[in-house]
Parts: C-alpha cells; sequence; structure tokens
C-alpha cells in the first residue's frame, strides 16, 4: 500500500475526525462518496470526496508534487467533474505529506489567461503535532508534523499507541510505523515502537522482575535471558497462537541475542510458518 492510498483508507474510515481537522470546526455526518468521477471517467486513487452538509469536502494526499498531468490542472478538473454531478460548493484541499526538494515553489492555483481555480494546501511539515497526538484517528499522520526534536516526537507517537484502546491498538500502530516511514529509518521505528509496547505492558514488567530475582540466584545474564524468553512466548502465543511442543524446544536453546532478535522479528508475524521460517534461518 502507498503512502498516499493509507492517507486515503484512514480518511474513509474517519470521516468527521478528517473533515473536523482540515476545515477547523467540529464535522458531524460525513459520508464518502465515489471516487469514479463522470464524463471520461476517472478513478482519483489517493482522494477522498466527503459530501458534507451542503457542501463536498475533496481531499488530494500527496507524497510528492511532481505527477501527470500537473496538480493544479488535476485540482480544476476533479472540481468542475463534482459540481457537475453535485452542483454544490466544493472545498478542495491538498495535504503535502512531505516537504518538495530544492525549495520549489507548491502551487496553490490553477491559471491560465483568464482561468484561475484556487484551492487549499496543508503541509504536513508545518502542522502542529499536539491535535494529532490527541486523535487516534489522526495519530498515524503524527510523525510528519512540525518538529526539532523528531525522535521525543516519534516517542510521545508511541506512548500515545500504547494508550489506544486495545482492540485498536494493531492497526493504528501498523498504519503509524507505515507513515513514520517518511521520515525515520526502520530500524529506529522498530526498536522505539517496540520498547514502548514492552514497557507498557504490566505483564512484561512483572517478568522482568521475576527475571531479576532469579538472577540474583542464578546470575544476571541467566535471569535476562529467562525474563527475555518468557516475554517472547508470550508475544508469540498472542501473535500465532499455541506453539507445538517441539518448537517450544527450539526457543529454549536460543541464546539471548537470538532471543532479542526474535523479540523484533515476531512483530511481523502472521503465522506458524513465519516462526518456523525465522528459526530455519536464525
Amino acid at each position: 500500500m502507498s503512502f498516499d492510498n493509507l492517507c486515503k483508507l484512514l480518511s474513509e474510515k474517519h470521516p468527521d475526525r478528517f473533515a473536523s481537522w482540515v476545515l477547523g470546526t467540529p464535522q458531524t455526518g460525513a459520508t464518502v462518496l465515489k471516487t469514479e468521477l463522470s464524463i471520461e471517467p476517472i478513478r482519483a486513487d489517493y482522494v477522498t470526496f466527503l459530501q458534507l452538509e451542503g457542501r463536498i469536502l475533496h481531499l488530494e494526499f500527496q507524497t510528492k508534487l511532481e505527477s501527470t498531468p500537473p496538480l493544479p490542472l488535476r485540482m480544476l478538473d476533479y472540481w468542475v467533474r463534482l459540481y457537475r454531478l453535485y452542483r454544490l460548493p466544493i472545498t478542495q484541499v491538498v495535504v503535502l505529506l512531505l516537504p518538495p526538494k530544492d525549495d520549489i515553489e507548491i502551487p496553490t492555483a490553477f491559471t491560465v489567461e483568464n482561468t484561475r481555480h484556487e484551492y487549499r494546501v496543508i503541509k504536513m511539515w508545518e502542522e502542529n503535532p499536539e491535535p494529532f497526538l490527541q486523535d487516534s484517528a489522526l495519530l498515524p499522520l503524527a510523525s510528519l508534523t512540525a518538529t526539532n526534536q523528531p525522535q521525543n516526537l516519534l516517542e510521545k507517537i508511541v506512548q500515545r499507541v500504547n494508550q489506544v484502546e486495545t482492540t485498536q491498538r494493531p492497526e493504528i500502530s501498523a498504519y503509524t510505523q507505515i507513515l513514520a516511514g517518511l521520515k525515520f529509518k526502520k530500524d529506529l521505528i522498530r526498536k522505539l515502537f517496540r520498547e514502548g509496547m514492552m514497557r507498557e505492558s504490566v505483564i512484561y514488567q512483572e517478568i522482568l522482575e521475576e527475571g531479576e530475582q532469579r538472577g540474583e540466584q542464578r546470575g544476571r545474564q541467566e535471569g535476562r535471558q529467562e525474563g527475555e524468553r518468557s516475554l517472547v512466548l508470550r508475544q508469540l502465543t498472542r501473535k500465532v497462537g499455541e506453539l507445538p511442543p517441539g518448537m517450544g524446544e527450539q526457543l529454549q536453546t536460543l541464546s539471548l541475542q537470538q532471543l532479542e532478535n526474535l523479540g523484533e522479528a515476531l512483530l511481523d508475524f502472521n503465522t506458524l510458518l513465519d516462526l518456523e521460517t525465522w528459526l530455519a534461518n536464525k
């Protein structure tokens, strides 16, 4: 899934929340309109059309400015097609996820002779991060907002993700990590999300305490290794279900470093086959 398309998915899952953010006023009852427009049908892959009270909101998500046809012409084309179909006022907003290279000018209008058509542009890198941190629907976009301390912002995002309702957390975490990949290195994202998940886990704290107690008797290294093994086993059970006895025995032979590596890798596991493949290649 592309970054633009992920934003489209989020805006269609939470139309009221996205409309409220973009328009700056609370919106309720927003409904998603079809993306295929009349005349020569075109399907707008990365846009969302929302039906508001007496108005259409057109959201266009862009990772980069370059496109064919050019963005200003596309915005005019969408406006004409939408107005022809619905005969309602239309607010058009381009959401730019990343700043353009070489500080080139960002167009906000299509202009040819006597024709001029304007639209708004939201630059994510200039947006205040707080509203995104406070709203779980917008949280996946938070890593793209303004900050002088990017890693600190990412750490705050991880903390906020871990406060989301348990049933929604895996999905929001996945979306957040994908969009964070536009600005942050993959290894840092994995590290912070894994550490954040463990810090928020009461079970993990209990495991650490158990490991420390055993460490006093059997040595700190052994206690840490036992705690890591217990954590990995519990995480694996939640991700892929109960482990076959033979596979559990294999985990008992892993070193502390291997257990830590497995703790990071299992975040991407979906089935037992993923674990089998990892063990075969460790």
